[in-house]
């Protein structure tokens, strides 16, 4: 089987940050953070929702806890911007090259500004997708902020 060119950008710029993590493909897709941590048998929480938002008019890419909900007008408040909102799925697939359902925190045509839940930062190992919703790779929420180039945040 060869591997999804989106897994590769992906690969390649977890190899070139220096990450530990190699990406896993899996049988079945795993769209939702309820999925990937029923696939993986870790806790929701362990999971790092990619969820890109526009951002008045910008990407701003949300590392979240798959159990936490991010508070839109709290961090657009904090960003300084007018609104923060959940991009559509053109909007995601054009500022990242990747599908909702499959978002990696890396790989993508350009630098996208990443803020990363902090509740991320009690599990020894976090799951991120790989650049498509079958796969996923292990990592630390310290690499996550650093090959994200990352923010740390509180977004709930």
């Amino acid at each position: 089987m060869s591997t999804h060119p989106n897994v590769q950008r992906v690969a390649d710029a977890l190899a070139a940050a220096g990450a530990n993590g190699r990406i896993r493909i899996l049988d079945e897709a795993v769209p939702t953070a309820a999925a990937a941590a029923a696939e993986l048998g870790c806790e929701v929480g362990a999971i790092a929702n990619s969820l890109i938002f526009d951002g008045d008019g910008t990407p701003v890419l949300i590392l979240t806890s798959g159990a936490h909900r991010v508070d839109t007008a709290k961090l657009a408040a904090e960003l300084g911007l007018t609104k923060l909102k959940r991009a559509t799925p053109e909007f995601v697939k054009q500022h990242t090259g990747q599908s909702i359902g499959g978002v990696a925190p890396v790989g993508h045509p350009a630098p996208v500004r990443t803020l990363v839940d902090t509740a991320l930062d009690q599990y020894a190992e976090i799951w991120a997708a790989g650049g498509i919703p079958h796969s996923v790779f292990p990592t630390t929420y310290a690499e996550l902020l650093r090959v994200t180039d990352g923010t740390p945040v509180v977004v709930n």
